[in-house]
């Protein structure tokens, strides 16, 4: 199933409950069965009286995670072109249940968040109640690339980012590195990727039966203290001014104007980014662009519910499965978008995304 659990024992009983994605060569993209083995098993740890805290890494060097599997998803959506596959209906459900209950977890609860943090993995990390980023950290929602739409919460974190970052974020798949995430608090810790080792034999060593709190702070601020030499110099904060300005737009063509005319920019990152919208899925765009606005005034379980539907639709409509054939199937690097003029996708397709896809209550009425 690609998920490794351990339980390490502490002082008096307790233990260390840590979850291991181990699915290297694929970055540990989440599949459906890890996904449902993680979700049993925090379940199971939430309920245990002895498991004190729970630690979640990725094994290899290269990435914590980088997304969801999709391409079995989009195999099943391309046979069955405008319909919902049973595939898309489960593998969601279940992917925004753990999500969110990582975010409810009663716990403590550590994400050790190394290498590329990406879509899936971002859902992962943000539910979790202690963030720790590395210094070859590289967080971001890449899913305008593949004609999706930052999803797994994203709309809850993406919305709560200072001035239009969120929405820069989300249609420009742009990379954050630890101190942005740091900045943005989409991440609480700064440490080196050699000491992990030494946060978990810190855990163990903590008296969880009097202020446990207390001492997890101080080993994480000690830890913390000695890796921020190595920490990476701001990317976006010192870019917000000219970022917000850019999307202060009544709508989304104009932002899309505005942002893709960067392309030769003598700022390379922001000359980067505008590339990436202009090679990106516009109908994408036009989804960043609602989900962020309608997110403001959502709970995070409305958020999930919201994300449920939409990512539902994606399934049935031609950009989620050209954008994965282009990107992870074929590797051609030329989708051929449905809707390939941002200014031209009909008011009633965007909308029909937030559509209902089910019969009667929402499936995931209860989070």
């Amino acid at each position: 199933m690609n998920v490794h659990f351990e339980e390490r024992p502490s002082l008096h009983g307790f233990r260390i409950g840590i979850a291991s994605l181990d699915a290297e060569k694929s970055l540990n993209a989440l599949s459906l069965p890890m996904i449902e083995a993680l979700d049993g098993k925090l379940a199971a740890w939430a309920d245990d009286p002895s498991i004190a805290c729970v630690l979640l890494r990725g094994n290899g060097a290269k990435a914590f995670c980088a997304g969801g599997d999709v391409v079995q998803l989009v195999q099943q959506c391309r046979e069955h072109p405008g319909e919902i596959p049973p595939l898309a209906r489960r593998f969601f459900a279940d992917e925004y249940r753990l999500d969110h209950r990582i975010h409810s977890y009663p716990k403590p609860f550590i994400c050790w968040a190394h290498g590329h943090v990406l879509g899936g993995g971002m859902g992962l990390m943000q539910g979790a109640g202690i963030r720790i980023v590395t210094p070859g950290s590289r967080l971001g929602m890449p899913e305008v690339n593949i004609g999706l739409y930052p999803d797994v919460g994203g709309s809850w974190f993406l919305a709560r980012l200072p001035g239009k970052l969120g929405l820069f974020l989300g249609m420009t798949a742009s990379s954050i590195n630890a101190r942005d995430a740091l900045d943005l608090d989409l991440a609480d810790r700064f440490l080196l990727d050699s000491q992990q080792e030494a946060l978990l034999e810190g855990l163990v060593q903590v008296n969880w039966q009097e202020q446990a709190q207390l001492q997890v702070h101080s080993l994480l601020k000690a830890l913390e203290h000695e890796a921020f030499a190595e920490l990476p110099e701001a990317q976006w904060l010192p870019r917000r001014e000219r970022i917000d300005a850019l999307l202060d737009h009544a709508d989304l063509p104009s932002a899309w104007r505005a942002l893709t005319a960067l392309q030769t920019d003598h700022d390379l990152l922001l000359a980067r980014a505008a590339k990436t919208l202009a090679g990106g899925c516009p109908l994408t765009a036009h989804l960043v662009w609602q989900q962020i606005a309608r997110a403001k005034h959502l709970s995070l379980a409305q958020v999930f519910q919201m994300e449920y539907a939409i990512s539902l639709n994606c399934c049935r409509h031609p950009e989620f499965p050209e954008g994965v054939r282009s990107r992870l199937i074929d590797k051609d690097h030329a989708p051929r978008w449905h809707w390939p003029d941002v200014a031209n996708i009909p008011q009633q397709v965007i909308d029909a995304h937030f559509a209902p896809a089910w019969d009667g209550a929402h499936p995931l009425a209860d989070l």
